[in-house]
């Protein structure tokens, strides 16, 4: 890579890797979901805004459990992501240590890990983090999430091709209609295009994998993250609290939207997590917000209304 192409990726290599938050969140939801015998979920984005109260507060009630039983992996596990979906990613890099020391042998706990020392840090793919990434392909050479950064390192390192070529292959293991599906492809050809790698006929040519079994679409799965019957094994919490924790994120999400409204996958998450909660006024809204968002692009407009459609939203 030469010295410009090198100072090129220094200043978007932050943008490149947090293009691909929302989406790798959701590939790791979707790997745990698989895991435990669930359907897959988009979990919800890394928020801009500051965490909620409630979700403090529930936060420290976990902390206080894991306290009294240190040995629970999966406790750690959700501690972690709690702390990374309230941005606080060097916090979730120690619980994620924690679940990794308990479960060495499972790929999400050590990808959930590389992702969390990569956004700790500055976008780089810090030498603990690849450590992680490959503990996760040891254990699962198909986990997304480690596949995914492991081919951002080869980039950064100047092997643009073989990035490339590696995300590609995981282009053709994602699921048809996967909500990190789009944001993959665009990732390739952003790197195509800076490295002028003709990438077009490549991409039209992989065929994406079959859906899983029971996945929902986009528009109608979950509530992001884990479910409330999980969140409660986990930490103990009144249905109350749980419903709390759940209104903190998708509120997160919300404030992330309006920092940055060109994400549809986002506003359809947004609209059916406000759905789900009863809040039909504001999903409507998200609606009309996306929409305006979108005003130049009509394809991106025709997913926010068939998305609206599905999810019963009033598109007047």
């Amino acid at each position: 890579m030469s010295e410009a192409q090198r100072s090129g990726w220094t200043a978007s290599r932050m943008i490149l890797v947090l293009a691909l938050v929302i989406a790798l969140a959701a590939i790791g939801v979707a790997v745990w979901k698989r895991s435990t015998g669930a359907a897959p979920e988009l979990a919800s984005a890394n928020p801009a805004a500051a965490p909620q109260e409630d979700v403090q507060a529930l936060i420290s009630r976990l902390e206080a459990r894991l306290k009294e039983n240190p040995g629970d992996a999966e406790g750690w596990r959700m501690l972690g992501w709690s702390f990374f979906e309230t941005g606080r990613f060097a916090e979730a890099a120690t619980a994620y240590r924690r679940a990794t020391a308990l479960a060495p042998d499972n790929a999400d706990y050590w990808s959930s890990l590389g992702e969390a020392l990569v956004l700790a840090g500055d976008g780089d793919v810090p030498p603990d983090a690849a450590n992680a990434f490959a503990k996760a392909l040891a254990n699962d050479p198909k986990d997304p999430r480690a596949r995914y950064f492991t081919a951002v390192q080869r980039d950064m390192k100047g092997d643009s091709k073989g990035a490339i070529a590696d995300w590609l292959a995981l282009l053709a293991d994602t699921p048809a209609g996967a909500p990190w599906e789009a944001d993959l492809r665009r990732t390739i050809e952003q790197v195509g295009a800076r490295e002028k790698i003709d990438v077009a006929s490549r991409l039209a040519a992989v065929r994406p994998a079959p859906a899983m079994p029971g996945a929902a679409s986009v528009a109608t799965a979950a509530i992001p993250g884990p479910s409330r019957e999980q969140m409660a094994a986990a930490a103990q919490l009144p249905p109350g609290q749980q419903e709390a924790m759940i209104q903190g994120m998708v509120d997160s999400l919300a404030a992330r939207l309006k920092a940055n409204p060109r994400n549809a996958d986002g506003w359809i998450m947004l609209m059916r997590s406000r759905v789900q909660l009863g809040q039909t006024q504001q999903a409507r809204d998200a609606l009309k917000t996306g929409l305006a968002a979108f005003s130049d692009d009509p394809a991106q407009a025709a997913r926010l209304n068939d998305a609206a459609r599905e999810l019963a939203i009033p598109l007047s």
